[in-house]
């Protein structure tokens, strides 16, 4: 399945974030050999092909099979969309497979693993329901965003 490719500021967000993770491990990475590395996970043979195939405007929405990251009431999470449906005002109903289970429980009298949850999120990819605190249960870095 293809991944529809995301836009040139999202790309060069992922990029952006490849070199703090890489130069935080303590190897140097500079800006330009880290577009150059997005470019060939991408497929594309260097930055500049890749630069000229993605477009200014971000994807809009979410696909089944879709690989997405970010966070799920604080715990980080990588999965896929297991299904999607696009709602009135821009929002999304999500399923989200997770690839590891998320323990959901502050305590450390029991647990409650999830491995599926489903959602709604705005545009942004952060869900309208909010925790007590205010965070949002669902909170999604993907491509598109540029987060």
């Amino acid at each position: 399945m293809d991944i529809p490719l995301p836009s040139r500021s999202a790309l060069k967000a992922q990029a952006k974030r490849l070199r703090q993770t890489v130069n935080a491990a303590g190897t140097p990475l500079t800006h330009a050999e880290a577009l150059e590395t997005v470019a060939r996970q991408w497929g594309a043979r260097d930055w500049n092909t890749l630069s000229a195939r993605a477009q200014d405007a971000p994807q809009q929405g979410y696909a089944p099979g879709q690989r997405v990251s970010g966070r799920y009431l604080g715990h980080r999470f990588c999965g896929f969309v297991k299904a999607a449906r696009l709602m009135p005002g821009g929002r999304h109903a999500l399923t989200l497979r997770f690839d590891d289970a998320i323990d959901v429980v502050q305590s450390r009298q029991f647990s409650a693993w999830r491995k599926q949850v489903n959602c709604v999120v705005n545009g942004k990819g952060r869900s309208l329901r909010v925790t007590s605190n205010g965070q949002p249960h669902v909170i999604i870095n993907d491509a598109w965003s540029g987060a």
